[in-house]
């Protein structure tokens, strides 16, 4: 994966959490709404983690391939 396939993932999944988080300021949102709003939020935290791990590399010299998407434990969560 590159940083072209990345980016629009990411907007993909943007997109989502924002359709979910109108239902909610509506008032509207189920409880399975709301487990995958939660997901989606970890999974974007994760993809831009792993954009700007590849970011890093590259600027380092190093191989951006060699970033990984970290798993939810060992995250360091933005406020949204």
């Amino acid at each position: 994966m590159d940083d072209s396939d990345v980016l629009p993932h990411i907007e993909k999944l943007v997109d989502e959490e924002q359709k979910l988080t109108q239902l909610t300021q509506q008032g509207v949102l189920t409880q399975d709404q709301r487990t995958h709003l939660h997901e989606i939020e970890i999974y974007l935290d994760q993809c831009w983690d792993l954009l700007r791990q590849r970011r890093a590399r590259r600027q380092a010299g190093l191989d951006p391939a060699d970033a990984r998407l970290h798993d939810e434990d060992n995250m360091e969560f933005f406020p949204q």
